[in-house]
């Protein structure tokens, strides 16, 4: 599912206009990734948890010419799926 079909089926569940509901589903992006730069942690209770993790500096290998690399380190974010998204997801229905 792309981002455009994430607004029309929001618009669409939601009664929204699809403008209506391109602006809540930019709002839920910019504020969930506004509280990841912040290192906050992100919660929504039955559907997961967004943190973040810090990602230690590290060596590597360029596979196509083998040359080793210096990797930085880096903050990078993390999702945690709640237990009723489990649940839907592993459901036969």
């Amino acid at each position: 599912m792309t981002k455009a079909e994430l607004i029309s089926a929001v618009a669409e569940q939601s009664g929204l206009k699809k403008v209506e509901a391109e602006k809540a589903v930019s709002a839920f992006i910019s504020s969930v990734t506004a509280a990841l730069k912040k290192g906050d942690k992100l919660s929504l209770v039955g559907f997961g948890t967004f943190t973040t993790a810090k990602r230690a500096a590290r060596k590597g290998q360029n596979p196509q010419t083998g040359k080793k690399i210096s990797i930085p380190a880096a903050t990078v974010p993390k999702f945690k799926p709640g237990k009723t998204l489990k649940e839907a997801v592993n459901s036969k229905k």
